[in-house]
């Protein structure tokens, strides 16, 4: 029989589940959806039982498709949402998602230092979405114990016997200093979050325990490897080097390089192994969300039938959809900025407002890629928005570079397949061997200068604070 990793890939909208052999064939994938909830405004929450349940239900049905053998665990997961539970596993409150912006005025109140040693220690900056305000949040309301969801489901994996989490993944909670790999004491007192309630931090491929417990998988396989689900994607992608730049395509949207060391100011762990691999990256809070939102408001069925409606017009004919739902993220950093929808006549139609729509994604990674030091040679990009040529041919054009989109939807799952393998002594490299739809800049890309103008000029009208 042969042999093969289970990689778990937990998103913000689905669970996945997928077989990898050691040559990289996927054999065997399921999935289950998640659900999300918005209370109030600027809040986003999920059930973390549900959440636990629908890796269950993708792992059911991924081992019901596939027969192998499985030789170890492998998971990716969404990064700043937090999850706290007692001892027993049960959780105490709802997971926060990483859009959810509860606590910016809580933010907001901290002092200027506080956002000086943030920056200086973890590269980030005080920010919402980030991890470490969350957990204060739900500290204040239980004696609980603390983490991402990479931490969650190790725990729940190994049926309460593990409480731990990777490195990449505590670089995103604004509490683990990366000059010292660890967590910062200084970081801990400023937020508020007791060391004891948070999980043991360890390389990304230094293994997290055994399973136990879990339906249909048995006990006793190690859980090998552990990635935060964009980084899994740039190792998946292999992103390795200056100059390549991955951008996911989620619900939101993770742009990230990789540099040579640490530097404070949008610079992230991508993963830890014989050495630290550390990489800018910017985070847009709505992308894929944008989209999903105008197909809603435009009576569409869901995002495809918006981009193929995008495709019946040429241009969007100065219509301009800033989608600051959340506020902007990188590279502007602005929660007070509120959506909007301008540039409008008597003469804009509903294909007008989709391609509007379609636009806004690729004008945001725009923004992040111009603030990215030294040449861009290429843009490898993933996620379900990649499956739309309309967008990735816009992107190309408003980027002024080629666009190379991934063809394997499980991107984040093969990635951290891939270090699990690795670390297994099999030979992979597996992206050198993958296809890639490739999208020179064509003729629209001639009036680049011009559109991303009109952007700037938007994104400036919904301003309210600056980074």
């Amino acid at each position: 029989m042969v042999q093969a990793v289970l990689a778990i890939d937990q998103g913000t909208t689905n669970s996945k589940a997928v077989l990898v052999a050691a040559d990289g064939t996927v054999l065997s994938t399921g999935s289950a959806p998640v659900d999300l909830s918005t209370p109030r405004p600027g809040w986003v929450e999920q059930d973390a039982e549900n959440l636990w349940r629908s890796v269950l239900r993708a792992i059911t049905t991924c081992l019901t498709g596939g027969a192998a053998e499985i030789v170890a665990v492998a998971l990716s997961t969404q990064r700043e949402s937090v999850v706290g539970w007692n001892s027993s596993g049960e959780p105490v409150g709802p997971v926060l998602g990483w859009q959810d912006v509860r606590t910016s005025s809580w933010c907001a109140q901290l002092p200027p230092t506080v956002d000086g040693l943030v920056r200086r220690r973890t590269g980030l900056r005080v920010d919402a979405m980030f991890s470490a305000p969350k957990m204060r949040w739900l500290r204040d309301r239980s004696d609980c114990l603390v983490g991402t969801v990479d931490a969650w489901l190790i725990y729940r994996l190994t049926g309460c016997q593990e409480h731990l989490t990777e490195a990449g993944n505590a670089s995103r909670t604004l509490l683990y200093d990366l000059t010292t790999l660890a967590w910062s004491d200084e970081l801990l007192e400023a937020f508020g979050v007791p060391r004891a309630a948070l999980p043991d931090v360890r390389p990304s491929n230094a293994g997290f325990g055994l399973t136990k417990g879990v339906p249909g998988l048995g006990d006793g396989i190690p859980i090998v490897a552990v990635l935060a689900d964009s980084h899994a994607a740039m190792y998946g992608q292999g992103c390795t080097e200056a100059g390549l730049v991955k951008a996911t395509y989620g619900t939101g949207s993770s742009v990230m390089t990789p540099v040579d060391g640490f530097a404070p100011g949008g610079c992230t762990l991508a993963w830890l192994t014989d050495r630290p691999v550390y990489a800018l990256e910017g985070n847009i809070v709505s992308s894929g969300a944008a989209l999903a939102w105008t197909a809603d408001l435009l009576g569409l069925p869901d995002v495809g039938a918006l981009t193929a409606l995008a495709g019946t017009v040429p241009a969007a004919e100065g219509v301009v959809l800033v989608p600051a739902f959340a506020g902007l993220g990188a590279p502007h950093w602005d929660r007070e900025a509120r959506a909007a929808l301008t540039g409008m006549s008597s003469s804009t139609t509903r294909a007008h407002i989709a391609r509007a729509a379609v636009d806004a994604v690729a004008h945001q990674i725009c923004d992040i890629a111009d603030t990215i030091p030294g040449p861009l040679s290429s843009l490898r990009a993933d996620g379900g928005a990649t499956v739309s040529d309309l967008l990735m041919q816009t992107q190309a054009d408003l980027l002024g570079h080629p666009v190379e989109a991934s063809d394997v939807p499980e991107i984040s799952a093969l990635g951290v397949a891939e270090l699990a393998w690795t670390k297994l002594g099999a030979t992979t490299g597996w992206a050198g061997k993958r296809s890639y739809r490739t999208f020179e800049p064509g003729p629209g890309a001639g009036d680049r200068g011009r559109r991303r103008e009109e952007w700037a000029q938007a994104v400036a009208t919904v301003r309210v604070t600056r980074a």
